[in-house]
């Protein structure tokens, strides 16, 4: 059975649609040439269809934070003063009952390592929310579509459905139909971020490789991405001694998490898998596992390609 079969079947066992894409970072994507024949380097499954991305957009953001410390155009110790009004849903900052204050660094800490979205807004004002795109550009990812950060995401949901603060928003969404829930903007790959499997894993490979900045904001990616709390997805897949460095991104019915899988023999796999399911659920362990079991299969028949 081909491995993509048997990727499919993970998938179909958690009852969800994914695409998924896995490269070896360290060999060209595609067909090489080895001297024994033709391999494929690289497992595709739907990897060119345009996804809905959410929080996983943070690799790109933190990732121009540390091109502009590199480049000496921001101070990492920067202290920033996190009021009432800073604060957005979810982990982290958002949770303080008083006024905060971290350093720009440690913004970029959070981000990564808790996908604190209050954290991301703060550290998307000061690098500036225009960037993004054309670093998208800059690496060569042309489907990637950068529209806003967190603040915007969470004004968008509001207006879908016509909520004016996040209580209000948190009385309505419940009593919603799943159609009307499906036909929000923050779930159109066309109203919000967004880009493909291929792309994440090309952007991944590109700060693995030191190609998409100077060594040292590469570096700094790399780090921040091994700090994640985050272990049932991509890292429940592989065995001890493998290192997973990954960011989560979820949404109601959306599961999606981009990281590179590293092996002690020194290989290293590019991984994107974003996961759809119908039921409109944040905590899916079975899906999470689903993710990793897939991403596994994956770096196993390169690995054994």
């Amino acid at each position: 059975m081909a491995v993509e079969e048997l990727i499919e079947g993970v998938f179909a066992r958690a009852g969800v649609t994914a695409s998924l894409h896995v490269v070896d970072i360290d060999i060209d994507s595609g067909v090489v040439d080895t001297g024994t024949g033709v391999v494929d380097r690289e497992v595709a499954v739907r990897a060119d269809e345009q996804v809905v991305i959410a929080s996983i957009f943070k690799i790109l953001l933190v990732l121009e934070f540390a091109r502009q410390v590199a480049a000496g155009q921001l101070d990492p110790g920067e202290r920033v003063l996190i009021r009432a009004a800073d604060r957005l849903g979810g982990w982290g900052l958002a949770g303080c009952a008083d006024d905060a204050e971290v350093s720009l660094r440690d913004l970029a800490y959070f981000a990564m390592s808790v996908s604190d979205n209050t954290a991301a807004d703060l550290l998307l004002r000061r690098v500036g929310a225009d960037v993004l795109p054309m670093l998208a550009a800059e690496l060569g990812l042309s489907r990637t579509r950068i529209l806003g950060g967190p603040r915007q995401l969470v004004e968008t949901m509001l207006a879908d459905v016509g909520a004016r603060t996040e209580a209000e928003f948190a009385r309505i969404f419940p009593t919603m139909s799943a159609e009307r829930i499906r036909a929000m903007r923050v779930f159109d790959p066309a109203h919000t971020t967004s880009s493909t499997a291929r792309e994440m894993t090309r952007l991944l490979g590109l700060v693995w490789r030191n190609e998409a900045g100077p060594g040292a904001a590469c570096g700094m990616v790399r780090e921040w991405m091994s700090r994640q709390l985050s272990w049932t997805r991509l890292a429940s897949g592989f065995p001890p001694g493998v290192r997973v460095a990954a960011k989560t991104g979820t949404l109601p019915g959306l599961h999606l998490e981009a990281g590179v899988a590293e092996y002690p023999d020194g290989g290293r796999y590019a991984i994107a898998v974003f996961a759809r399911s119908d039921r409109l659920a944040v905590r899916r362990i079975d899906v999470d596992l689903a993710m990793g079991e897939a991403a596994r299969v994956a770096v196993e028949a390169l690995r054994a390609a």
